[in-house]
């Protein structure tokens, strides 16, 4: 198996792989040219998009300024908005639902590394996937950790650190981030 394969695997691999740093360096460069076109430029910017992003949907749209890793592992819903400064670290796949609105200064990350310091000092780390449903509104400076899945119909109130599964239909708050508030249809 080679590295990006244990990427996307959840297995530790070289994260300075030359495979990897390939990658990024691609990424980089269209996320700079993104965040860098006149903001009216709309047609340009989801032109960008659509060749980073691993799938969009017709209706999307993300503020400038945006950062990833590789993009191809984000796969957005229909109906997806993004505020400014959307930052994810997609070393694995990031799915995200239909009708998401996502705030400023979101984090999502699937990226981590290991507790070892010896592991660590030899550029090893992993990936776990995370999952967003349908109908999600993540507020203002959220942080996802890696692997959580986020239910449909939740509401993740600002500044929360998510590190465990939410379920659908709930309102959820803190660091860590816990559940409050059951929504009813």
């Amino acid at each position: 198996m080679n590295e990006l394969e244990k990427r996307l695997s959840g297995e530790l691999y070289d994260n300075q792989h030359p495979d990897i740093i390939n990658q990024l360096e691609k990424s980089r460069s269209i996320c700079f040219e993104f965040n860098h076109t006149n903001p009216l430029f709309f047609t340009k910017k989801e032109e960008l998009l659509r060749g980073l992003l691993g799938q969009v949907k017709n209706k999307f749209h993300i503020e400038q300024p945006f950062h990833c890793d590789f993009g191809s592992n984000i796969f957005l819903g229909e109906n997806f908005y993004s505020n400014y400064n959307l930052t994810i670290l997609d070393c694995n796949k990031v799915s995200i639902g239909d009708n998401c609105l996502i705030g400023p200064n979101v984090t999502i990350i699937t990226v981590n590394h290991p507790l070892d310091s010896k592991l660590r000092n030899k550029s090893l780390e992993y990936a776990l996937p995370v999952t967003i449903g349908n109908d999600v509104w993540i507020g203002a400076s959220v942080v996802i950790n890696p692997g959580v899945v986020i239910g449909n119909n939740v509401v993740i109130g600002s500044g929360s650190v998510v590190t465990k599964d939410l379920p659908d239909n709930v309102v959820a708050v803190g660091n860590p981030c816990r559940v409050i508030k059951t929504q009813t249809q």
